[in-house]
């Protein structure tokens, strides 16, 4: 038996993503984010907007309408950009 699922029947995997629970903006693009499980701190996303979606959010303007997404628990902005929690997660527990 090759397939995991097969060799190991009653194994289940539970991934957690992390939940931010608050983000708020500090200035230009940092953010200053708080997470579930008690880790926060702050992060910069200036170098992180590239690609279609988030070239928009170079705009402050734009970038300022950040929102934290009730349901995805991340930060999401109305041209449809989000970042994946755990990417933010994975910034804020990088020491400075």
């Amino acid at each position: 038996m090759s397939d995991g699922a097969a060799k190991y029947p009653n194994t289940s995997y539970s991934v957690r993503l992390p939940r931010i629970v608050s983000a708020a903006l500090v200035q230009n693009y940092v953010i200053r984010l708080s997470f579930a499980d008690g880790v926060e701190g702050e992060i910069d996303l200036a170098n992180e907007l590239d690609g279609e979606v988030f070239l928009p959010l170079r705009d402050p303007a734009m970038f300022r309408q950040l929102r934290l997404d009730p349901e995805l628990h991340t930060l999401v902005w109305p041209n449809g950009a989000d970042f994946a929690p755990e990417f933010l997660y994975q910034l804020v527990k990088v020491p400075v």
